[in-house]
């Protein structure tokens, strides 16, 4: 994976550890594929909520963070999701 790729995987990274109580359980997923990256997000069962919010803004947020530095690094797409 080029290092742009793995920029945003890690940024995505940093943003859902500071949002999480068992931090040490958060596990990052990228795969690539055609000019766009996939991140999948895995968090404990109970830190779930914290990082989908109330009515869906706080994942919204993430990915819009996600596509804005994907696109300053030249991605073309970025499809952030979480992983239960």
């Amino acid at each position: 994976m080029d290092e742009s790729k793995r920029d945003v995987s890690s940024l995505v990274e940093h943003i859902v550890s500071s949002l999480v109580d068992q931090a040490d359980q958060v596990e990052i997923r990228s795969t690539s594929s055609d000019g766009g990256l996939l991140i999948e997000i895995m968090v404990a069962d109970e830190d779930i909520s914290k990082i989908i919010g109330s009515n869906g803004r706080v994942i919204k947020a993430i990915r819009t963070l996600a596509r804005s530095a994907a696109f300053i690094d030249g991605i073309d797409r970025v499809d952030v999701e979480i992983d239960s």
